[in-house]
C-alpha cells in the first residue's frame, strides 16, 4: 500500500451497549491516530436492522465523549466520506453487489431456509462453498431467464461471493505478522440480502474502509477469521493495492477461569464490563457502568490501554498524551489479556489523589445530597477540606461519604468494641476536663491545639492512646479517620465541644472495676 495518512476507524454496531472490550478497540485506534497525526472515524454499522436497539447508538457517542476518545468524523461530526451510517448507504452498497455481480465474482442464490436445513442434514458439516455450490438453487446452476423471472416475481434471494479454491490467503497483520489461510476452508459468504436491501458486514465493512480510506484496520482478535475474506474482497474489487494493513487485538478474558469476558463475569464478582449505565429498553434492567460506579475516565483509559499492552517499561500511570507518545503495537501481547478489575480500582485510587480538592468538593457534593445532607449548609471550602483529608483511603466518590460522613452529621451511635475498649472508668470525668481544656485554647488551629492537649493529657499521667481514642470516638464515632486536631479543626470549637457532651450523655457510663 503507497504512503498515505492514517485513518482509522471504530465501527461498532448499536445493538446495545459499548462492550468494555469495545470500548479498548476504540481507545487503540484513537491512541493510534492521534500518535500519527491521522484522523479517527466513528462509523455506526446497523445493517443487521433485526437486532436494532434505540438509545445504542447515543450511548456509543456519550460513552467515547466522557472517555475522552475524540472523533474527527462520524455520523454527528460530518466528514468527506459520509454518510457515516450503513444504513443510509443502501445506494453505495446496491452498486457494489452489481460490480461482483458483472464481474463473476459474486452469483445469485435462491435457496430457502428450508432448503440449506435440509442439506445440512444431509451433508455433514455442509458448508456452501466451490464443492457445494452447483448442486444448490442460484444463478450458477439456473437458467439466466429463471433467475430474471425469480426476482422479477418477488422471490428473496442474496448474493454470496463466490470463493475460488486452491488459493493462499495472506493477511499482513501489524500484530500477528503474515497469516496464511487456504481459501478451501472458506465458504461463499452472503454479501447482500434482497429482504431488507441490505448488505451483510463482509461487503458494507470492505466498501466503507476502501471509499472512506481506511488506512489501518484495528479491531478484536474475535474478527481474525473474517479478515481472509476481506483480503479476497479487495482483491475482486480491483483494490488490492489500497487494502488496509490489520491488527487483531488480543480478547478480553474472564479475571478467573477461561473464555471471553461477559457481562456475567461483571454480575458474578461485582464490576462493570460498560463504560456507561446502561437501561434495557425492553425489559427496564439496569447494567453497570464504570462512570456512575465512581470511576474517573483518565483511570478508565489507563487501565484499559494496559490491558493487552505494555509501554516496554515499568510506567503505569500514564495520562493520554503520555499512552500516545508511548503506544506501540509492538509491545502488544497476542494472547488474550485477563481482565484484572481489582487493578482497575488501584488505578481509580491513584487518579483520586491528583483531583484538586475544589474539583473533589464539586464530585462530592451531590453525594452529601444522596444522603441527605443541606449542602448549603457547609462551604465550599469546609466540603474540599473534609474530601481532602479524607481521600487517600478512598477508591471512589462514593467512599468519601463512608469516610468524612461525621464532617456532616454527628454520631448519635458509637461503635461497640471502641466503646468497650476506650469507654473506661473515669474516662466521662476526663472528657468533662478536655471540654475543660478545650474551651480555654486561644487557637483552635490544629498546630496550636495538639500540643496543649498532649501537655494536658502528659501533665495528669493519663493514658495518651486512650484519651485520644476516647475523644476521637466521642468526636467521631468510631477509632478511625484522620488526624484528630485536623478534625477538630475544620469542625470548630462549638461543634467539637458540643460532640463531647453528647456522647457523655449517650454512652453508658461504664461499670466501675
Amino acid at each position: 500500500m503507497s504512503q498515505q495518512e492514517v485513518r482509522v476507524r471504530f465501527a461498532p454496531s448499536p445493538t446495545g451497549p459499548l462492550h468494555i472490550g469495545g470500548v479498548r478497540t476504540a481507545l487503540y485506534n484513537y491512541i493510534f491516530a492521534r500518535q500519527n497525526g491521522g484522523k479517527m472515524i466513528l462509523r455506526i454499522e446497523d445493517t443487521d436492522s433485526q437486532r436494532f436497539v434505540p438509545g445504542a447508538e447515543d450511548y456509543i457517542n456519550e460513552a467515547l465523549a466522557w472517555l475522552g476518545i475524540g472523533i474527527d468524523e462520524g455520523v454527528r461530526e460530518g466528514g468527506p466520506y459520509g454518510p457515516y451510517k450503513q444504513s443510509e448507504r443502501r445506494d453505495i452498497y446496491r452498486e457494489h453487489v452489481k460490480m461482483l455481480l458483472d464481474a463473476g465474482k459474486a452469483y445469485i442464490a435462491f435457496d430457502t431456509p428450508q432448503e440449506l436445513e435440509a442439506k445440512r442434514a444431509e451433508v455433514p458439516n455442509f458448508q456452501y462453498d466451490a464443492s457445494t455450490r452447483m448442486s444448490m438453487r442460484n444463478s450458477l446452476t439456473l437458467p439466466a431467464e429463471e433467475v430474471e423471472r425469480l426476482i422479477a416475481d418477488g422471490e428473496k434471494y442474496v448474493v454470496r461471493f463466490k470463493v475460488e479454491p486452491g488459493r493462499l490467503v495472506e493477511v499482513d497483520d501489524l500484530l500477528r505478522d503474515k497469516v496464511h489461510i487456504k481459501s478451501d476452508i472458506l465458504d461463499d459468504k452472503v454479501l447482500y440480502k434482497s429482504a431488507d436491501d441490505l448488505p451483510t458486514y463482509h461487503l458494507a465493512n470492505i466498501v466503507d474502509d476502501h471509499l472512506m480510506k481506511i488506512s489501518h484496520v484495528i479491531r478484536g482478535e474475535e474478527w481474525l477469521p473474517s479478515a481472509p475474506l476481506h483480503v479476497l474482497l479487495y482483491e475482486a474489487f480491483g483494490w488490492a493495492d489500497t487494502m488496509p494493513r490489520f491488527v487483531h487485538l488480543p480478547l478480553l478474558l474472564k479475571p478467573d477461569g477461561k473464555g471471553k469476558l461477559s457481562k456475567r463475569d461483571g454480575d458474578r464478582l461485582g464490576f462493570p464490563v460498560f463504560p456507561l449505565q446502561w437501561t434495557d429498553p425492553k425489559t427496564g434492567a439496569v447494567s453497570a457502568g464504570y462512570r456512575e460506579s465512581g470511576y474517573l475516565p483518565e483511570a478508565v483509559v489507563n487501565f484499559l490501554a494496559l490491558l493487552g499492552w505494555n509501554p516496554g517499561d515499568d510506567s503505569e500511570l500514564m495520562s493520554m498524551d503520555e499512552l500516545i507518545a508511548k503506544f506501540d503495537f509492538r509491545h502488544c501481547s497476542r494472547s488474550g489479556a485477563k481482565f484484572a478489575f481489582e487493578k482497575g480500582k488501584w488505578f481509580n485510587h491513584e487518579y483520586l489523589q491528583t483531583v484538586p480538592d475544589d474539583e473533589l468538593c464539586r464530585m462530592f457534593i451531590p453525594v452529601l445530597r444522596e444522603n441527605s445532607v443541606d449542602t448549603d449548609a457547609f462551604s465550599p471550602e469546609y466540603i474540599a477540606r473534609a474530601a481532602a483529608m479524607v481521600k487517600s483511603r478512598i477508591n471512589f466518590v462514593n467512599d468519601l461519604w463512608t469516610n468524612a460522613r461525621f464532617f456532616f452529621v454527628a454520631p448519635t451511635e458509637y461503635e461497640a468494641k471502641s466503646v468497650k475498649k476506650r469507654w473506661t472508668p473515669g474516662m466521662p470525668a476526663i472528657m468533662e476536663e478536655l471540654i475543660g481544656v478545650l474551651e480555654q485554647l486561644p487557637s483552635f488551629k490544629s498546630a496550636d491545639a495538639e500540643p496543649v492537649v498532649l501537655k494536658w493529657i502528659a501533665d495528669r499521667e493519663y493514658h495518651l492512646g486512650n484519651v485520644m481514642n476516647a475523644f476521637r470516638l466521642a468526636v467521631v464515632g468510631e477509632c478511625k479517620g484522620p488526624h484528630m486536631f485536623d478534625i477538630t479543626e475544620l469542625l470548630g470549637r462549638d461543634e467539637t465541644i458540643a460532640r463531647i457532651r453528647r456522647a457523655i450523655e449517650r454512652i453508658p457510663a461504664p461499670a466501675a472495676e
